[in-house]
């Protein structure tokens, strides 16, 4: 082997490559490039006049073009139908005709497809159409090529549902009479068998009794078992036709029949048609007829016919369901058992098996095994409609067990899907089924997260309805392993590949306010979707944590854990050193503004969004420019007058410092919608008023919050107040046990007359309370997720005083209690405070609840 030496490079010929074997890969690359040139010749050949019209050059690359120009001339049918009909139905089709007599089978796919595009798209009139393009479709039907052939059935099947009824009586009943005899090939037979499920349809029960009936019947006991099969397939089509009594007296017998054919796929065929036109026969029939046909399919199927097995476990809801009227007690449970034996096909072995027999398995049967108990999977809620919701627990548990921790993932997939199905049906008995959540919630397979995830919040909110307990708290309880089993979901979609999965999980989770407790969301939920928004990689998936983050921020009832939110948003995001960083703290703005009031944006975001006007990096000062009409629309004149001023003061200096022109161009684009846009004012005005009382309702919410928090700290020390009280009494009481009884009796006196003196205060406090802690469980509820949908009636909002310059039509009433009495004495201290204008009491409201407080304290005092 010759030895590399790199001190010294040699350029020579010999050993420019190294050795000279190398370069045969090269030529060998070469070859097939070099052959697919085109000669002058062959592109003189291929050349058109550029001066020809539309109809002129497809008619000569029609008649001297090569096959791919034919077939791209087909291929633009529909497109020359639209421009000149006339012309195209003139001198383009008799060529297509004629061409296609001798055309690949390219080319015949292609016209297959165009012929259907002119039938939709109605280009000329379906007598024109059936005139010109029925007989091309008819002429091709019987091609050599199955796939064309079913191509162009196709394209007739569509055609006959247009014609009128005579059309199809002439040009295709007729024909079609002859077509299906014995003499005629099996591939017109089979075709006929199709066109007689579509033309059954069309006419009078008595035309098909009289003209397709004996045709029907005669397909049925065709020599061919393909041709049976597939009449007996159609035969659906036909009893829809006919009608009840006709399906009774012809086509219930011929099913019969075909049910004890030799032929497996005819037995199939039959069983499958038997089943769908269940609601077709009357109950004599069910019992007599159709039950000991089912009864024999299923004792055959794991017998002498397992080719069976797979379309019996997947017709066998429906069937069950079907027949149950008829069912004696003992056939009810013999068709239960039946299902769960599917449903545990191949994983029990049977007496007698051992090891080795079990190897012996053929793939084959392993598949067929899976097919079925996925099946078995698709059919449970069925099923549980079957034995009565009532008996879920008794009957199916075991089984719904087993198909969650089926080994295959497409059973698991399944009962994913249909867990929601599953938890509907149970309704109020959801949380029996909490654990198989949680194991789905933790399978390995994404696959099956992704479809779980899909109907999560509504598979969390049946599951934690339990009666009375509408409480977070006690919701909580009935899914213990809910929140390690959501957090372990999250982190191995965010570890793995499939990010569309992880955003799709992320925007679900916006739904936990309503299942779990603020806390709870604070210390495992939201910190993780912050960490997201600075590490993740991938946009979409940053967005969808943003707005969630966004969410729980909304419904978080700690104020001090809302300040720190928004100070990690602000110097993290905001003021972070990547302007990726930066870039999706802009993001987070859009959700604020869409999710809270105008106020808590302006007082919060305002001015650190304004900052980035100064920002490095010209994105995001295109981003920010974006932005600004957004921003602009959250002030409101007079309050907001100097973030107005502080906002027009950056635009100036854009305009005049910014030195990269596409920022530059967006600044003076923004800038001219800036000076259309109309701000809004404080008092109500009409081309504002829908937005005006969705920002209050936002508003509103936001001091229902505050709200809460402090009415919950006042009960957390009237707890202990009263705690501290009764354990000094007692203490008093053991070691002052020599006193008299009365004096005992005026301290109990006393202690009752002081808690009297402030029930009626804390009787108000409660009843807040009560409504403030229903708020919260009603968060993010199905018919309030969508927050940003305005009211349609100025009453939805739940005010209630007159705005100055407004007339009758904007009165607004304060229906909620709480919110009146806490206005004033939480306006200082509010995590979501509104200004002093943007404050809808009256006056009078105020004076009066002040004067009643001042009273309450002198009676306390």
């Amino acid at each position: 082997m010759r030895p590399i030496i790199f001190s010294k490079m040699d350029f020579s010929h010999s050993s420019l490559f190294g050795y000279i074997e190398d370069l045969q890969e090269l030529t060998i690359i070469e070859r097939p490039v070099r052959r697919s040139l085109k000669t002058p010749e062959e592109i003189e050949r291929l050349t058109v006049d550029e001066e020809l019209s539309d109809i002129e050059r497809a008619v000569y690359l029609l008649s001297s073009g090569q096959d791919i120009q034919g077939t791209s001339v087909v291929a633009n049918l529909p497109v020359l139908m639209r421009q000149n009909p006339a012309e195209t139905l003139r001198r383009v089709l008799p060529k297509i005709r004629e061409v296609l007599h001798v055309a690949g089978v390219e080319m015949q796919l292609t016209a297959a497809v165009s012929f259907l595009t002119v039938l939709q798209e109605e280009s000329v009139s379906i007598h024109t159409y059936s005139h010109s393009f029925l007989h091309i479709i008819l002429q091709n039907l019987e091609h050599r090529d199955t796939g064309v052939s079913n191509a162009w059935l196709e394209t007739l099947l569509a055609v006959i549902e247009a014609l009128p009824k005579e059309t199809v009586r002439h040009e295709i009943l007729n024909p079609l009479v002859s077509k299906g005899q014995l003499s005629q090939t099996l591939q017109s037979r089979l075709v006929s068998c199709k066109i007689m499920g579509k033309v059954a349809n069309k006419f009078e029960a008595h035309i098909v009794k009289r003209e397709v009936l004996p045709l029907v019947k005669s397909l049925c006991q065709d020599v061919e078992y393909e041709v049976r099969a597939c009449m007996c397939r159609q035969l659906e089509h036909v009893a829809r036709g006919i009608g009840t009594e006709l399906t009774k007296t012809v086509v219930l017998p011929e099913l019969v029949e075909l049910a004890r054919d030799e032929g497996s796929n005819v037995r199939l065929a039959a069983f499958e048609t038997l089943v769908n036109l269940l609601d077709m026969f009357d109950a004599d029939d069910r019992s007599q007829t159709v039950l000991p046909l089912v009864k024999s399919f299923c004792e055959k199927s794991f017998k002498t016919d397992e080719s069976i097995l797979v379309s019996l476990s997947f017709h066998l809801g429906k069937l069950c369901n079907g027949l149950y009227g008829i069912f004696t007690p003992e056939q009810h449970l013999r068709f239960l058992e039946f299902y769960k034996k599917l449903s545990t096909l191949g994983l029990q072995q049977e007496n007698g098996h051992n090891d080795n027999q079990l190897h012996l398995q053929t793939l084959e049967q392993e598949k067929k095994y899976i097919s079925v108990r996925k099946n078995c999977a698709y059919n449970f809620p069925a099923m549980i409609v079957f034995v009565d919701p009532k008996n879920f627990h008794l009957e199916l548990y075991s089984i719904f067990f087993c198909l969650c921790h089926d080994p295959e993932v497409p059973v698991r997939y399944t009962m994913a899907i249909s867990f929601f199905e599953v938890a509907k049906l149970l309704n109020s008995d959801g949380y029996t089924i909490h654990k198989e959540l949680v194991t789905l919630l933790q399978d390995e397979s994404l696959e099956v997260l992704d479809a779980l995830v899909g109907h999560l919040p509504e598979i969390l909110e049946l599951m934690t309805n339990r009666g009375e307990n509408n409480g977070s708290e006690s919701k909580l309880l009935s899914i213990p392993d809910l929140i390690p089993a959501l957090t372990t979901a999250e982190q191995r979609a965010a570890t793995s590949l499939k990010w569309r999965t992880h955003e799709k999980l992320l925007q679900k989770y916006a739904c936990l306010p309503h299942i779990i407790s603020s806390d709870q969301i604070y210390y495992r939920f939201l910190q993780r979707m912050l960490t997201i928004i600075l590490t993740n990689n991938v946009l979409p998936v940053q967005k969808a944590a943003a707005r969630t983050l966004c969410v729980y921020l909304r419904y978080n009832r700690k104020q001090e854990q809302r300040h720190e939110v928004i100070q990690k948003l602000i110097e993290q995001l905001g003021q972070g050193k990547s302007y990726w960083n930066r870039l999706r703290f802009l993001d987070t703005c859009e959700f604020i503004m869409e999710l809270f009031s105008k106020s808590f944006f302006c007082k919060y975001f305002f001015l650190p969004v304004l900052e980035l006007t100064h920002d490095p990096v010209a994105n995001v000062r295109m981003k920010l420019c974006c932005l600004l009409p957004k921003v602009k629309s959250t002030l409101k004149i007079p309050t907001d007058k100097h973030l107005l001023q502080q906002l027009e003061l950056c635009i100036r200096k854009l305009l005049c410092q910014e030195k990269d022109k596409d920022v530059l161009t967006i600044v003076k684009r923004t800038v001219l919608e800036l000076d259309r846009m109309e701000i809004s004012v404080d008092a109500f005005q009409k081309r504002f008023y829908e937005n005006d009382l969705l920002d209050q309702e936002k508003e509103r919410q936001e001091h229902l919050l505050l709200e809460m928090e402090q009415l919950e700290k006042e009960k957390q020390k009237n707890e202990g107040r009263s705690t501290n009280i009764n354990d000094k009494m007692f203490e008093k009481k053991r070691r002052d046990s020599k006193t008299s009884s009365v004096l005992a009796k005026s301290i109990n006196l006393s202690i009752s007359g002081s808690s009297s003196g402030t029930s009626a205060g804390k009787e108000e406090k409660k009843s807040k309370l009560v409504r403030s802690q229903s708020f919260s469980t009603q968060v993010l509820h199905p018919k309030y997720s969508n927050i940003d949908k305005c009211p349609n009636k100025s009453s939805a909002t739940g005010y209630t005083s007159s705005v100055p310059g407004m007339g009758k039509s904007c009165m607004l009433s304060f229906s909620d209690d709480s919110f009146r009495t806490h206005a004033a004495g939480n306006s200082g201290n509010a995590a979501f405070p509104s200004s002093s204008s943007r404050n809808l009491f009256s006056s009078a409201d105020q004076k009066s609840n002040g004067n009643k407080e001042s009273q309450s304290r002198k009676m306390s005092m």
